[in-house]
């Protein structure tokens, strides 16, 4: 029976092994990343688009504006929002029930 020294370290070798086997050297075969009708490397623009010629703007996609718009709102409404909550802690409960008994005892006494 083998020990549990040696069948763990047969799995770390194992496992070793699968991680490093494509480590992104083209003579291991396809990988995942550069599979066939990919580009081996990017053209060095962002999303591979060549940009417009100088003096025209890019057109924007159908999805930007409402997009944008949507992004925008959600961001000042949860601004608005979280900072318009109330403080439901229990620290500031208990904050104000002993102010409200500070005063009880202040008016007891101020009767007597």
């Amino acid at each position: 029976m083998p020990s549990t020294t040696q069948s763990l370290t047969v799995a770390a070798k194992t496992l070793r092994n699968r991680i490093f086997s494509r480590s992104g050297s083209t003579s291991a075969g396809p990988s995942r990343w550069a599979t066939p009708g990919h580009e081996e490397r990017p053209k060095g623009y962002f999303m591979n688009r060549t940009p417009p010629p100088p003096g025209q703007s890019r057109k924007w996609e159908d999805w930007e504006l409402p997009c944008y718009i949507t992004s925008f709102l959600t961001i000042v409404i949860l601004g608005v929002g979280l900072n318009a909550k109330p403080d439901l802690s229990i620290e500031t409960w208990a904050h104000q029930k002993a102010l409200e008994r500070l005063e009880m005892e202040r008016l007891g006494d101020s009767s007597d």
